[in-house]
């Protein structure tokens, strides 16, 4: 197997970081510096910063009904975390981009750094759909700017695609956008001074939340 694959399946990183490693001298087999495009035997013994790769690990991606108010992290400084709920044995996987402590929804985990790469890289431009409780009705101006130029943010424009989940109701809306900037829906509704109640992840890429209860898990084929 080549050495950038099996430090992917070994260690959950991409294979473009996997062949960074290598090149700048992190990656050693049976004791020598790895080259890119090194094979890796059975009996190969692999080191990634001193650190021993065990044998190939299973590639696993499950999707999580994640609940408000648990942390997509490993330490919660206080708060819980999504690793505290999640079974013992998916608790080594990582998020496949995040959800703030507030919002909920659909999280994927994985140790398959090609698939975390192919989903969150922005040339890929995965489609997220979130639903979104406001605090106050959207005004109709406000909406058009959201959905027709955006608004500008510190970190560049955000432009959502808007929807009513319910005819007449103009402070619930289904939020659908290809980027994923951090608290970016949150941002784009304060910055028009409107407060996000409730933020829900639906989609994610081919991804979808469906039925899946609160707080359950469930592995992707």
């Amino acid at each position: 197997m080549r050495i950038n694959k099996y430090i992917a399946q070994s260690s959950g990183m991409s294979r473009r970081m996997a062949d960074k490693a290598v090149l700048s001298g992190r990656v050693q087999i049976n004791g020598i510096p790895a080259e890119a495009g090194s094979t890796v035997d059975p009996v190969d013994v692999v080191m990634l910063d001193s650190r021993e790769l065990k044998n190939l690990i299973e590639l696993t991606t499950i999707m999580y009904h994640k609940p408000a108010g648990c942390v997509v992290s490993r330490d919660g400084q206080g708060s819980p975390t999504i690793y505290e709920k999640l079974p013992a044995e998916y608790r080594l996987l990582k998020p496949i981009g995040r959800l703030d402590k507030n919002s909920s929804g659909l999280l994927l985990l994985t140790n398959d750094g090609d698939l975390a790469n192919e989903l969150t890289h922005p040339r890929y431009a995965k489609i997220k759909i979130y639903e979104v409780k406001l605090g106050k009705p959207l005004a109709p101006l406000h909406r058009q700017m959201i959905s027709d130029h955006g608004i500008n943010l510190e970190d560049g424009n955000s432009q959502l695609t808007l929807e009513r989940l319910n005819d007449g109701d103009d402070t619930k809306w289904r939020v659908t956008m290809s980027e994923g900037r951090n608290r970016q829906i949150r941002r784009t509704f304060e910055s028009l001074n409107y407060y996000v109640a409730e933020l829900h992840r639906t989609n994610f890429g081919p991804y979808t939340l469906g039925d899946l209860a609160v707080g359950a898990t469930k592995p992707i084929i």
